[in-house]
């Protein structure tokens, strides 16, 4: 896709003085997507890393590659990087035999040079590439060089993060900047009614500003202590109108096949067509259930703008600076090319929270004071009350089973919209998915979202079971009009439809007598699977016995079912309190060719954490007077003393392809957590979090 569209060796890669510069339009939110690109050209062209560099991912001078997600930045700007280091590689050599004689078999690329052997002729690579012609087209066709070994890059600013020096969104301070808080109303229904005059007279004396846009409000001035003060005493002197209040009924039990758009789902694809039956008399019949869930970023979303010239330049740290710049200028009257945004790294985050939201808010307020920068943030209410949701979400799974085997499946998964990214589209789509587009004056609409009929997309990403099952029934039932604005989070229905499916599988091998892992490598036939259930059974095996009171839960998935493979066991107790201690979790993986073993590392093991996080805490909570949830306290996350210990393997060899990795292990951790508690306990837990309260409930029902 990426080649489609930039079919130059120049759109991925050019010489920047003495380095090569490598332009992507994948951004680095903490995936070292940009280590794995600096490392592909470094073994591509044996350059050594210092003379290579990543180009700023900006609009208009970045390929456009759409929004990093899905774990699609290998395939897709990784693929591209290749080809265009493979075809420069071989125009290099080509110009070097061309220029000196010689064979194609005497000439080598060694350490920044293109170097005759047996001679001490060597011409400088960069040398030799600024002089190709920029209209070089890409060959894909051309074989890749993989040396036998290469130096790792270090994480790119790592050493500064450790250090304090690295300079996030957040601290960028440009001269004359003004800074801006919104002031947000109590919840989504309520709309601005008046205020204090009084207290605007107070806040103007100080020397702030009042940006005022139907419902939206927000203050901005020089000093940033000042703004944070008059925003809430702002806030304090609206008067709203509450709109009847959020509604407070039970979501989940809204997922009913009544209330839902309803499609069979084959081979991962929803289709138009009736609906199949439910199996008869299922064997096993559950529903599983997880909550509405944030994305919970450590800093808050912020953006800097500035308008000037007639035209808008922005600083964000939105994943789709494409996609965003569209729908910003759809909605302030603009052309694309009057809008510019450059990728400034924020707090990280996998899928769609207030980045977007706050690019265009601090465009709005830079946009009523021209020729002054001015650097927008949330407060930590404005993100928890108000980023994009992933959305409420069930699964109901019935099976039967003979002789051991599962021989017949059925999984209905239930949620709203997954797809709230601000794409253009019909009816000002992007502009309709902008959170402040909904209380200007001329307010949008929210955006009712279509069924996302994708292939493994949205609430139905993997719920089509990777495993050998002879009768297979899947829905997929969207259900809209609930309490919250959901987009993406990482995964996106993977994770609900893991669990339910891996507790399933958990179900059955207790069932038929048989061992988790045993049980299913009955159901596979696929090589690759089978060998990575063994690596993990034979580091299992090495392991000393469990303690008596320890539970250890297996699950395996593949991601998307065509992406990294992961089996992983987690063991754990659960208190006399019936708190869940997470010990150890055992991890294998398959992601092809490994591009940054230290970086897949890292994002496995980051996987494991947020799902720990997601199954063992996290809920949003809200009454009809907004959102409950709006702080550490009362959206608690997983803390340091419930670490585990985590040994992952990685597995794969060079002649495999690269594929997706970012999203492959929080399914598997969700359902190995799952499955451990009632290996520990007896008790199947199907609604998620898994607290003590929930556990101490389960013990009384069950």
């Amino acid at each position: 896709m990426s080649l489609d569209a930039y079919p130059l060796v120049s759109d991925w890669i050019t010489t920047d003085g003495d380095r090569l510069l490598v332009h992507t339009g994948k951004v680095d939110i903490g995936q070292r997507i940009s280590n794995a690109l600096l490392r592909i050209v470094q073994e591509e062209l044996t350059v050594p890393l210092s003379l290579v560099d990543i180009a700023t991912v900006r609009t208009g001078t970045a390929p456009d590659e759409g929004i990093t997600s899905g774990s699609n930045s290998i395939e897709q700007s990784g693929r591209a990087v290749a080809s265009a280091s493979a075809t420069l590689r071989k125009h290099l050599l080509d110009a070097a035999m061309a220029q000196h004689g010689g064979d194609l078999a005497e000439w080598l690329l060694v350490d920044g040079y293109v170097q005759r052997a047996g001679t001490n002729l060597r011409l400088g690579l960069t040398d030799l590439a600024r002089d190709l012609p920029s209209n070089l087209p890409v060959d894909p066709t051309l074989p890749r060089h993989v040396p036998e070994s290469a130096p790792a890059p270090t994480m790119r600013g790592i050493t500064e993060m450790v250090a304090g020096r690295f300079t996030f969104i957040h601290d960028l301070d440009l001269p004359g900047m003004w800074h801006a808080r919104r002031v947000s109303p109590p919840h989504a229904k309520a709309t601005f009614r008046d205020i204090d005059q009084t207290s605007l007279e107070r806040i103007k004396a100080k020397g702030l500003h009042i940006i005022r846009d139907g419902s939206f409000l927000a203050v901005t001035g020089p000093r940033e202590w000042d703004v944070v003060k008059a925003s809430t005493s702002l806030g304090l002197a609206c008067s709203w109108d509450m709109g009847g209040g959020l509604p407070e009924t039970d979501v989940f039990a809204q997922f009913t096949p009544e209330n839902a758009q309803r499609f069979p789902v084959i081979s991962g694809t929803p289709q138009k067509a009736p609906v199949p039956d439910r199996l008869p008399t299922p064997d096993f019949s559950a529903r599983f259930e997880r909550p509405y869930q944030m994305h919970g970023a450590l800093a808050p979303s912020a953006a800097l703008a500035e308008w000037t010239d007639n035209r808008l330049f922005l600083k964000s740290h939105s994943q789709g600076i494409y996609p965003l710049r569209e729908a910003i200028a759809d909605s302030l009257g603009l052309t694309p090319e009057q809008v510019e945004i450059t990728y400034v790294p924020g707090s990280g985050c996998y899928g769609h929270n207030g980045a977007d939201d706050a690019a265009f808010e601090a465009a709005l307020i830079a946009m009523a004071h021209p020729h002054t920068p001015i650097l927008f943030k949330w407060s930590r209410e404005d993100e928890h009350a108000w980023e994009p949701y992933a959305p409420a979400m069930a699964v109901q799974v019935d099976a039967t089973l003979n002789n051991g085997q599962i021989t017949a499946l059925s999984a209905e998964a239930f949620s709203d919209t997954h797809r709230g990214r601000p794409r253009p589209g019909p009816n000002r789509a992007g502009p309709a998915k902008l959170l402040a587009n909904r209380f200007r004056a001329n307010a949008l609409a929210p955006y009712v979202s279509p069924p996302n009929m994708g292939n493994h997309a949205g609430m139905h990403r993997n719920l089509d079971p990777i495993y050998d099952i002879a009768e297979i029934r899947l829905v997929k039932n969207l259900v809209q009009g609930l309490p919250h604005r959901t987009s993406a989070m990482r995964c996106l229905g993977a994770v609900t439809n893991i669990l339910a499916l891996e507790s399933t599988m958990d179900e059955a091998a207790h069932s038929a007598g048989i061992d988790p892992i045993s049980f299913r490598r009955a159901h596979l036939n696929d090589t690759r699977t089978i060998a990575l259930l063994d690596a993990l059974e034979r580091r299992l095996s090495a392991l000393p016995p469990l303690a008596e009171e320890t539970g250890r839960g297996i699950a395996y998935a593949q991601y998307k079912n065509v992406m990294t493979r992961v089996g992983l066991a987690v063991d754990l107790t659960v208190t006399d309190t019936a708190e869940v201690e997470l010990h150890r979790v055992t991890l294998v993986a398959d992601a092809g060719r490994v591009i940054d073993p230290d970086g897949l590392t890292a994002q496995l093991e980051g996987g494991v954490m947020q799902a720990a996080s997601w199954a063992l805490c996290e809920e949003v909570t809200w009454d009809r007077d907004g959102i409950t949830s709006r702080d550490w306290d009362s959206y608690p996350v997983i803390r340091f003393d419930n670490v585990p210990i985590i040994d992952t393997h990685l597995l794969g060899n060079t002649s495999d392809p690269s594929v997706g990795a970012g999203e492959a292990s929080p399914g598997p951790t969700v359902a190995a957590i799952a499955n451990a508690i009632r290996n520990c306990t007896g008790l199947r837990l199907q609604r998620m979090p898994f607290t003590a309260d929930a556990l101490r409930r389960a013990a009384l029902e069950g």
